[in-house]
C-alpha cells in the first residue's frame, strides 16, 4: 500500500489502490496549483473542467477518510487534515504534476 494512506482510512483494502489512481490522475492532469497554506493545510487551484470530477472524488473521500476536511469553491480546492495525518498532504503534494 502506498506509504501515504493511512491506517484511518476505512475504504476497503481492495479498494485503496483505484482511490489512489484516482487521486493522481487528478492531481497530475487537474491541477494548475499547489500552495501549502500550512502544514495541516493545502490549497488546490483545479482546472474548470475538473471541478465537478474534484467534487466527486472528495465526496466519497470524506466518507472513508473522517480526518480529511475538504472545501471546494469553483476551482479551489483547500484540503485539511489534523497534525497526525500531515504525511497524506506531504503524499498528495508529491503527486501534483
Amino acid at each position: 500500500m502506498t506509504s501515504w494512506v493511512p491506517e484511518a482510512c476505512t475504504l476497503p483494502t481492495a479498494e485503496r489502490p483505484l482511490r489512489v489512481a484516482e487521486f493522481d490522475e487528478l492531481l497530475s492532469t487537474g491541477v494548475t496549483e499547489a500552495v501549502r497554506v500550512a502544514a495541516g493545510h493545502l490549497r488546490l487551484t483545479l482546472r474548470p473542467e475538473r471541478d465537478a470530477d474534484a467534487a466527486d472524488l472528495v465526496a466519497r473521500e470524506s466518507a472513508c477518510c473522517s480526518f480529511f476536511d475538504f472545501a471546494l469553491d469553483g476551482t479551489a480546492l483547500d484540503v485539511r487534515v489534523p497534525a497526525a495525518h500531515v504525511g497524506v498532504l506531504d503524499g498528495l503534494v508529491a503527486r501534483v504534476a
